[in-house]
């Protein structure tokens, strides 16, 4: 590689992590209290501990412990703010895998030469029923093609691609009968 793209790579990756760090801290902030109304939430609902805990591949193939709410709505993910904040996620980036998962592994393990992410390319796709090889093919284009205006646009797109899944799993279900 060329000192010129190697100060290009660096300077953006300075910048990436400076968007990170702003973004994922203001963000944290503005929705502390629904993270902290939906941890209460869940311990007075169910009995045992409130985040649920993996061990995930990060930048390099570092392990860490990523927290998640337990619940199955888009607030189970609040709790990843703090490890963007951290730097062990993105806001943008792969999918994070276990460190054992074979996308960690092989011609794929440049995927880890980046830090995960709480969106990506694959999950603004209006297909969620992608295909693992797809998935793997959009982050690996991530990886090799990845620069700020690219992470900006994938933020526009993912509120609007959750809203999409949501309105499309409620629609799918049977309406309930008073």
């Amino acid at each position: 590689m060329t000192a010129n793209r190697t100060r290009h790579r660096h300077r953006t990756f300075d910048l990436k992590r400076a968007f990170d760090l702003f973004g994922g801290a203001a963000l944290l902030v503005l929705l502390s209290p629904l993270l902290g109304a939906a941890a209460l939430s869940l311990s007075l609902a169910q009995e045992g501990p409130v985040l649920r805990r993996r061990t995930m591949a990060g930048l390099r193939g570092r392990p860490f412990t990523m927290l998640t709410l337990r619940t199955r709505s888009p607030l189970a993910a609040l709790p990843l703010l703090l490890h963007v904040v951290r730097g062990q996620m993105s806001l943008v980036g792969p999918c994070p895998l276990s460190p054992g998962h074979p996308e960690c592994t092989g011609e794929a393990r440049r995927r880890l030469s980046v830090r995960p992410g709480l969106t990506g390319p694959w999950q603004i796709t209006d297909r969620s029923d992608l295909p693992w090889e797809e998935r793997e093919l959009l982050d690996l284009h991530y990886v090799d093609h990845h620069w700020l205006g690219m992470d900006l646009a994938v933020l526009a797109r993912t509120l609007p691609a959750v809203r999409r899944r949501r309105l499309r799993r409620a629609s799918a279900r049977p309406a309930r009968l008073a």
